[in-house]
């Protein structure tokens, strides 16, 4: 009987572009887990409704050997009633733990967790992050995130799950949300970005490359109960990163010489200095430990991976 690997959050930004890899592997089935299925004539479409401690995952379960965790909540509204950790500990937190027990009683060898590089902290300093780090969570997602690690490595020791936890930094690509595709739009619109004076120093992982990674944390028998900071493995400033953009969408743009410091205060007085801080801090990743157990390097360099934005566009 062919292998058979279970996918939640298939039609997000990562997901879609994971479905694409593993389909490129005739000897694994792939199965999705979605919210609502609008193909309801799709076998291999699951639904299962929204994600909390009580979703049903027996019927996708069966018969599963491997689960790919992708689907999470990224953003609470600003004007929820409810305090944004608990909203975020319902999905990220509860709803992760409640599949992997799911998973571990249907007798599933190996589960990958897509978690942040949140968890580690919001920016570096001297020393890139790396798993020998003490995780620092900067927000109530990258709270939960860790939260559901933890949980994750429990479920492991009494079943014998096997776990795989993922931390990716920014991930970038074609129609992209979040910080990326507020870039991706300034690039396209803007022929002046104000990056010129920024050599700070930041790690990005295209979404090709990451889907890479995580088909074959799902699938190397070495990946089991490790944690990977996942990276391009291209440590670049954000001047070169949005002239990489530039380049890839076909465009031409002036980098103004604004002093950081400059932006940092626009950021506090806006209410804006995470974003400045997401753009102008540093934020390095030691990623060997995916080369060292896993053999793994990016197929995709930053300049090709910046290459396909430009289809995006038609």
């Amino acid at each position: 009987m062919p292998k058979s690997i279970l996918l939640t959050g298939s039609t997000g930004f990562v997901g879609t572009n994971l479905v694409k890899s593993l389909t490129l592997k005739s000897d694994y089935i792939v199965k999705s887990a979605v919210r609502h299925a609008v193909n309801k004539d799709d076998g291999l479409l699951f639904e299962v409704g929204d994600i909390n401690a009580s979703t049903d995952y027996r019927l996708v379960l069966n018969n599963t050997n491997i689960v790919i965790h992708c689907a999470a909540r990224a953003h609470v509204a600003s004007h929820a009633t409810v305090d944004s950790l608990a909203q975020f500990r319902a999905v990220n937190t509860e709803g992760t733990l409640n599949l992997a027990r799911q998973a571990a009683e249907a007798g599933v060898r190996r589960f990958v967790f897509v978690s942040s590089i949140g968890v580690n902290g919001i920016s570096t300093q001297s020393d890139p992050f790396s798993i020998k780090f003490a995780p620092a969570p900067h927000n109530d997602y990258a709270r939960s995130k860790y939260e559901a690690e933890l949980g994750l490595k429990q479920i492991a020791e009494e079943t014998g799950l096997e776990v795989v936890i993922v931390r990716p930094t920014l991930v970038y690509g074609p129609n992209a949300p979040g910080n990326f595709g507020m870039l991706t739009k300034l690039v396209r619109k803007l022929p002046v970005l104000p990056f010129g004076l920024a050599n700070n120093r930041r790690d990005f992982i295209a979404v090709q490359n990451l889907a890479d990674l995580l088909v074959t944390c799902a699938t190397h028998p070495d990946a089991a109960g490790h944690t990977f900071l996942a990276s391009d493995g291209e440590t670049v400033s954000i001047k070169e990163f949005t002239n990489a953009m530039a380049k890839g969408l076909g465009k031409r743009v002036v980098q103004l010489p604004i002093p950081v410091g400059l932006m940092r205060l626009v950021g506090k007085v806006t209410g804006k200095s995470a974003m400045i801080e997401q753009l102008f801090g540093n934020l390095e990743v030691d990623s060997s430990n995916i080369q060292q157990v896993l053999g793994w390097t990016s197929p995709f360099t930053m300049e090709q991976a910046m290459a396909t934005l430009k289809d995006s566009d038609k």
